[in-house]
């Protein structure tokens, strides 16, 4: 009798990234910051490196890997539950994209909910809402309040008031963080994250949806 050999499933570049992400949060830090503990560039692990300019895979090097593992005091066995699933830390998952490109269309549907291709996945904290996704931010742009390499976990579904900082989705595609001022049937009142920089009314009728940030890694 001839037995036939087991096939291998193949790592895909997804897998290891949310193993990565996994790794991180189960250390209590983002992604940025788990490559800077690890000795290596603060932006080696985020999301804007996983893939070239021109479409193509990039994948994390076995060394970057290796001194990820050692920061977050994890072995080559717990990395591997932690590619299969959430690696038994309790903490759940939830879709993850960047913020740059939340503001494209596709990203998402008509009630604010993750959708279409990008997304991988990253476990957080808090992720009992069934509705939440992250975001991780990228750039200067929403400093002081958030920096490069930052998630941050958002909600459809939750409660919003005066005083909340919000991910707003306009209707032209647009994608703008802020803190509520104040919402009308007409319109949203902003102030931006920037004490700097003029507050904003938007047409409640431009907005595609609002979703309140519930936490962020900082």
């Amino acid at each position: 009798m001839v037995r036939q050999a087991k096939a291998q499933r193949m790592l895909t570049h997804d897998q290891i990234w949310a193993a990565l992400d996994r790794l991180a949060a189960r250390a209590g830090l983002s992604p940025s910051g788990l490559a800077k503990r690890a000795g290596l560039d603060p932006t080696t692990f985020n999301r804007s490196k996983r893939v070239t300019a021109d479409g193509r895979e990039r994948w994390p090097s076995t060394e970057s890997i290796a001194k990820a593992l050692a920061a977050a005091d994890a072995s080559i066995d717990s990395f591997a539950k932690l590619i299969d699933d959430d690696g038994g830390s309790g903490r759940g998952s939830v879709p993850l994209l960047g913020f740059a490109q939340a503001g494209m269309s596709g990203a998402f549907d008509e009630a604010g909910l993750p959708t279409g291709r990008g997304w991988t996945e990253i476990a957080l904290p808090i992720a009992d809402d069934g509705q939440v996704f992250a975001l991780e931010i990228s750039g200067a742009a929403l400093l002081p309040a958030y920096r490069d390499g930052d998630i941050i976990l958002v909600s459809p579904a939750a409660p919003i008031r005066k005083g909340d900082r919000v991910v707003v989705k306009i209707k032209t595609d647009e994608i703008t963080i802020a803190t509520l001022k104040r919402r009308t049937a007409k319109t949203l009142d902003l102030a931006p994250l920037d004490a700097s920089q003029a507050a904003r009314t938007v047409a409640a009728s431009d907005v595609a949806w609002v979703a309140r940030i519930l936490w962020a890694s900082q």
